[in-house]
């Protein structure tokens, strides 16, 4: 007998996962565990991952301020929820048109990702939790996703989770990022 999950219609699980953040940030839940980042998995439970050190701040700061200068056009998001048919997790930086946001600006958790994902690497991530983020997120709309290692070294993928020699969406980002 094969073993397989069946994960719910993505529509189904954006309702639910939009009524579970809710309730995460009306409870107060999340502040039960100040040191500790929360997302949620498809049936709503906690996921908690410790917060990262200094330098995973400062890459973040980096990443967006880059964005910023160089799309600004846009909207800079750290810490950006978006519903996927995972749970909700937390794009570490996002860069998002005006023209998706819009629709959504009211709404507590994004449905439609941002179209640049970026994660910052910790030294407890491991490279299939990476590719599954990296799916969830195009799955839902993103266009490119990032990565930025330990040493500042950034790595661009495509749709199809094929890796890019840089940016399409924003050509000039540079391949290492400085501290």
């Amino acid at each position: 007998m094969s073993l397989y999950l069946k994960l719910p219609e993505v529509s189904d699980q954006h309702t639910f996962n939009h009524r579970r953040w809710d309730e995460i940030l009306e409870s107060g839940e999340a502040a039960l565990y100040e040191n500790r980042r929360v997302e949620t998995d498809r049936y709503g439970h906690l996921v908690l991952s410790p917060w990262a050190a200094a330098k995973h701040g400062i890459y973040q700061g980096r990443a967006l301020w880059l964005l910023q200068t160089m799309l600004p056009n846009g909207i800079g998001i750290t810490e950006c929820p978006v519903s996927t048919s995972d749970g909700v997790k937390l794009v570490d930086v996002a860069w998002m048109s005006r023209e998706r946001y819009e629709p959504m600006r009211e709404f507590k958790v994004f449905e439609k990702a941002p179209e640049i994902c970026i994660e910052i690497l910790s030294p407890s991530n491991t490279r299939a939790e990476m590719e599954e983020k990296r799916d969830l997120y195009f799955e839902i709309g993103c266009l490119e996703f990032w990565t930025v290692g330990a040493t500042g070294k950034v790595r661009f993928f495509g749709a199809g989770g094929m890796e890019l020699d840089g940016s399409e969406l924003c050509p000039g980002f540079p391949g290492q990022i400085e501290l």
